[in-house]
């Protein structure tokens, strides 16, 4: 394929996989759609009861799924949920890096331990469960090789897919940690799929912008700060359609945050001037704002 040719589709059903930080929000919105295409899941998470939740509804939509409450940040975790993958499933061909959390407020502010918190499980625990089922989604990888396989026109192969956020395409003022560790999950996304282009192993990052789950609740900020949240089985489906067309860079955020993320993409010193007016009242409505 040259660089100049789309991508055949890529087959979403009957996948057997992983997702992290699958009891509420965007992971179990994923879970359910990813159970309507019949497939067979080990859900991650540190709530057991939410995970039995999540799982429950993957069976009403017609997938299967096993828990493992665990922190996957945790020294070994990674190990221990491959390891689970590979007894419950037998083969995985999906890993979906989405657990995450956040703690916003001025830096100075910022408790140590929350820094830590995010480091480790936005951007750490991420790259070291990829890591540790490289070799599955490798090997589950290769039928796509073989005329047939995914149906007429699509591909099987594996998926790898890290759910960022819009703060790694326009980082923002009082989210300095977070977005950091966003932009550097986007970034092991961009150089993983080059390691593994040619291998069958499709690498994708979502970029969503603010989304009513559970995670955003602390925040009092809204759409006239350009935190207008989008209901989560919108976001999510199209996520997913745009990953079956083959995509590796979806973005999900609103108009108005994609207009900021383009000015910061050719000039990010006129959306500092952009923000300044309102930094005092952008404070007062994040600094609450934590999930850990």
């Amino acid at each position: 394929m040259t660089q100049t040719e789309t991508p055949p589709p890529v087959d979403m059903t009957n996948r057997s996989g992983v997702i992290t930080g699958a009891g509420s929000g965007i992971g179990r919105a994923l879970a359910e759609q990813f159970g309507r295409r019949g497939a067979r899941l080990l859900l991650v998470g540190r709530r057991e009861q939410a995970l039995r939740e999540t799982a429950s509804a993957v069976a009403r939509a017609g997938g299967a799924a096993e828990v493992l409450d665990v922190d996957i940040t945790a020294v070994g975790a990674a190990e221990k949920v491959a390891d689970t993958a590979r007894t419950v499933l037998h083969r995985v061909d999906l890993l979906i890096n989405n657990a995450g959390n956040v703690s916003a407020g001025r830096l100075e502010d910022c408790d140590v331990a929350d820094v830590r918190a995010m480091v480790d499980l936005n951007l750490t625990a991420p790259i070291l469960l990829t890591r540790a089922l490289l070799p599955d989604l490798r090997a589950a990888a290769q039928p796509e090789r073989s005329a047939g396989m995914g149906g007429p026109g699509r591909r099987r192969g594996s998926i790898v897919l890290g759910i960022s956020s819009g703060a790694a395409l326009v980082p923002l003022p009082f989210y300095a940690t977070y977005a950091a560790t966003k932009t550097g999950l986007a970034a092991f996304g961009h150089a993983l799929r080059r390691e593994l282009y040619g291998t069958g192993v499709h690498v994708a990052t979502s970029y969503p912008g603010a989304t009513a789950t559970a995670m955003m609740d602390s925040s009092t900020a809204g759409e006239d700060l350009g935190f207008g949240r989008r209901p989560v089985e919108e976001v999510v489906t199209e996520l997913l359609d745009a990953l079956g067309r083959a995509e590796h860079e979806i973005n999900t955020s609103q108009p108005t945050r994609r207009a900021m993320q383009r000015l910061h993409a050719s000039d990010p010193l006129a959306v500092d001037a952009a923000l300044a007016p309102r930094l005092s009242e952008l404070d007062a409505t994040v600094r609450h704002h934590r999930s850990i």
